[in-house]
């Protein structure tokens, strides 16, 4: 609901621009890109329980504040002429709140979706793992569906205030039972219970990195202890830590083409939902059109088992991108067309057919890291990933701060297009890379020489 919700409201507190919504934007993803891989290595540290308190008390509460926040900016329209120094004060604890709700947000991303869905499904058959995580994603893709209808309908219907309000009191009132659900899972699973004794008593990939470095150096020369202490140091700085981990990963590539995705206002996130606002299209269309989009996102989670059952993983993400760039065709089309009203329709049709890729595309990849990712490597990875993916995310709010007329809309349109486009082809390279080949030609030419055969039949008779 907030993630729907927060761009309305920055264009409601600041009309035509969007500014506010922009620079929200880039104080979260700027928060998750320089954070992400430690809350990886935080994960990875503290006990599962420790992680589930602090995340779910965190998240809410901060969630709370942000909405409370909005309410009172929303509540005296004024603010920013008749008492600038508080307006500012309240924009700022808005953002960090907001901040702080998806660093928390992605330590029980990363401790759900990279941790614990791996440990239940091992020794399991295969394709388990892939059904749960396509149950998930769809878990996640029907909460992005009710949500931002709701929230829709209460903007337009009620007013502004009252979803900000609403926010707040659900974010109270579900923190409990969002534990008990959790503990539920983590207490009914004995290979949960046996993982957590475990991982809290082994060395952090970090640690097992400046180890090795400790290890391989001439312990007595000065010179080799100086090197040694200085790499001491640098192998202590959690960011750095953390990415020469991700980098030595072999799904580095898919990862990296994943992460350019996020390079984009072509989503119904806060810059594209500002837009659309101002265009005149209601709050409740918006919502609707994103209830769409979430729909097909579900579909995508039903295809995408099936799909990857009969063409494997690899070939599901290529497809699944490909497919994305395909449609989002319509939106780039939207650019050249002269009434508002129905560019924006179009818009939204290009955004909501392309998730069907989109989240396939996600889940091929995803798997991919589960399947090659380390035990030892696995939350850390998943941080840095999510690192990764934000700072993309955050590029494209910059654009938005630089490009803020929504009149200028196209321009990051464009941009957003052109990084679709180039992740399509790094992830085809990590294809020909690891499978020689894109396309059978041999079974190609062995289906037209089948096609061909009866009428070679016909002519002999």
């Amino acid at each position: 609901m907030w993630e729907f919700s927060v761009g309305l409201y920055m264009i409601s507190i600041w009309p035509d621009s969007l500014l506010l919504a922009a620079v929200y934007g880039v104080v979260e993803s700027g928060s998750i890109f320089l954070l992400g891989p430690t809350i990886g290595e935080w994960v990875d540290k503290l006990s599962y329980v420790k992680v589930l308190q602090l995340w779910l008390i965190t998240q809410n509460f901060s969630f709370v504040v942000a909405g409370a926040t909005v309410f009172g900016m929303l509540a005296y329209p004024d603010l920013k002429s008749t008492n600038s120094g508080l307006f500012i004060m309240l924009i700022i604890v808005t953002n960090v709140s907001g901040a702080m709700g998806m660093l928390s947000t992605l330590a029980g991303t990363i401790l759900i979706e990279r941790e614990w869905v791996v440990v239940m499904s091992e020794g399991q058959p295969p394709g388990l793992l892939t059904q749960m995580n396509s149950v998930i994603r769809r878990i996640d893709l029907i909460c992005k569906l009710f949500a931002p209808v709701v929230s829709g309908f209460i903007i337009s219907f009620v007013s502004l205030r009252v979803s900000a309000m609403t926010l707040a009191v659900l974010n109270t009132t579900c923190v409990w039972l969002e534990y008990w659900f959790f503990m539920s899972v983590y207490k009914g699973i004995p290979a949960l219970v046996e993982r957590n004794l475990r991982r809290t008593s082994r060395p952090s990939p970090v640690d097992l990195l400046e180890s090795s470095l400790i290890q391989n150096e001439d312990p007595g020369s000065a010179e080799s202890s100086q090197k040694r202490n200085l790499r001491e140091k640098i192998s202590k700085v959690p960011f750095i830590g953390a990415w020469k981990v991700y980098l030595e990963q072999e799904v580095v590539l898919p990862g990296v083409s994943l992460a350019l995705l996020y390079f984009t206002v072509l989503s119904f996130g806060s810059l594209m939902t500002a837009t659309l606002e101002w265009e005149g299209v209601p709050a409740f269309v918006i919502g609707i059109a994103r209830g769409i989009s979430a729909t097909i996102g579900i579909a995508a989670t039903l295809v995408y088992p099936v799909l990857q059952s009969r063409i494997s993983t690899l070939r599901t993400g290529l497809w699944s991108v490909w497919s994305q760039w395909i449609f989002l065709f319509l939106c780039v089309g939207s650019i050249w067309v002269q009434n508002g009203l129905v560019a924006a329709y179009m818009l939204m049709a290009g955004v909501a057919t392309s998730r069907l890729g989109l989240w396939m595309f996600d889940l091929a990849v995803i798997q991919q890291m589960q399947d090659e990712v380390p035990e030892s490597d696995r939350c850390v990875v998943g941080g840095v990933q999510n690192s990764l993916q934000s700072f993309l995310d955050l590029m494209a709010y910059v654009m938005g701060i630089f490009i803020s007329k929504p009149q200028d809309f196209w321009k990051l349109m464009l941009l957003s297009f052109l990084a679709v486009t180039i992740s399509a082809i790094l992830y085809t390279l990590h294809v020909y890379r690891v499978r020689k080949h894109l396309i059978h030609f041999e079974k190609i030419a062995l289906l037209g020489s089948l096609l061909m055969r009866p009428s070679s039949d016909a002519g002999r008779s």
